[in-house]
């Protein structure tokens, strides 16, 4: 059953190694995420499993690493009792795990990538498999909303953007499962939100866990929209 879910966005700008001398524009975004992994561990869950956007689904079950080689970092993050040896992490669960490391968690951690264009029924699906791994389950959601908020946005400005932004703040800020389970697939992926797949697995997960949220963080900068939540 899932007792506790944080949701953070997955930019390999989160990492100051990464970042380098723009780290400090994106403090409040890492305390933000800090927080939400601290609630999570407060839940006590018994299994933690981080679920991001990938190229094809895939899933770690006995630990994993990614690395920030790609972005001329010499940095590798581990899930918890992860090993370096096997298939690379992907980039957003190696964000994910680089969010777990930061806040210290030894939990028993599994990982599941999931493609951008997965059909929401089937997301909705997995969650509810990934809840019922045992009795106490927490998940990292780890996904970014529109890319297209601003002129120097990575998909430019479209503006349908804000207003899909505004209403999946909305929904990750209440539990609204319904609304994210709504989230059209083909919209999203026009608005280039990588997040929406990963977010229709928690909606899935969720369903009659009665758990309730706060909004942690909303903003967008890079003219990404990033969201950070914490359920509960």
């Amino acid at each position: 059953m899932l007792v506790a879910a944080a949701v953070c966005p997955c930019p390999p700008l989160l990492v100051p190694e990464v970042a380098a001398g723009a780290a400090p524009e994106l403090d409040a975004l890492r305390a933000a995420c800090d927080e939400a992994l601290a609630a999570l561990v407060a839940a006590e869950p018994q299994l933690v499993v981080a679920v991001g956007a990938g190229p094809e689904a895939e899933v770690w079950t006995e630990g994993g690493a990614g690395s920030f080689h790609r972005y001329g970092v010499p940095l590798i993050a581990k899930l918890p009792g992860g090993r370096v040896e096997g298939p690379e992490l992907a980039p957003s669960l190696t964000v994910g795990a680089w969010l777990l490391e930061r806040a210290g968690v030894t939990l028993p951690t599994h990982a599941c990538a999931v493609p951008a264009d997965a059909p929401a029924d089937r997301m909705l699906g997995l969650g509810q498999g990934l809840a019922g791994l045992a009795d106490r389950v927490a998940l990292l959601v780890l996904g970014d909303g529109s890319a297209c908020r601003s002129l120097k946005a990575p998909g430019y400005l479209d503006e349908r953007a804000e207003g899909f932004d505004t209403s999946l703040a909305a929904a990750l800020g209440s539990a609204d499962l319904p609304a994210l389970a709504a989230v059209d697939p083909a919209l999203a992926a026009e608005l280039k939100a990588e997040g929406r797949a990963p977010w229709q697995v928690l909606a899935g997960a969720a369903e009659g866990a009665g758990l309730t949220a706060r909004l942690g963080y909303q903003d967008a900068p890079y003219g990404v929209g990033y969201f950070v939540a914490s359920w509960s």
